[in-house]
């Protein structure tokens, strides 16, 4: 059973930084890809950030391109994602999730595991 918990989500102000944490256990995380996805009310889910098994290879949506960096470190079986110059549109409910493969997908379909998430908040 794969488990991912996702923290560090808050309430900051336009220009703040933060940074999501997910933890994933349950099965061998180093081989898999990871990515985080975000969904604001009302609103489609978002692809926002993704990285290979061995952080290689990363690939972010356009409208974090720049701001956002994602990461892994495979002994603590953790992913990251380091946001800075926050914007109210960044405002969403951040999900991290896990693929069975080694590409970098961009879409939701692709990826089996999912965190229950964890809400951002940017306040203009």
């Amino acid at each position: 059973q794969v488990q991912l918990v996702e923290s560090g989500g808050g309430l900051v102000q336009a220009g703040d930084s933060l940074r999501l944490s997910c933890a994933v256990s349950g099965r061998t995380f180093s081989r898999y890809s990871v990515g985080w996805f975000r969904q604001a009310p009302g609103k489609d889910g978002d692809f926002v950030a993704a990285i290979s098994w061995n952080g290689d290879v990363t690939r972010y949506g356009d409208p974090v391109k720049g701001r956002f960096t994602i990461s892994r470190d495979n002994a603590e079986r953790m992913v990251y994602l380091q946001m800075n110059s926050l914007k109210p549109e960044d405002t969403a409910v951040y999900y991290c999730a896990m693929t069975l493969g080694s590409s970098v997908y961009v879409t939701t379909s692709d990826y089996g595991y999912w965190g229950q998430g964890t809400q951002v908040t940017v306040s203009s």
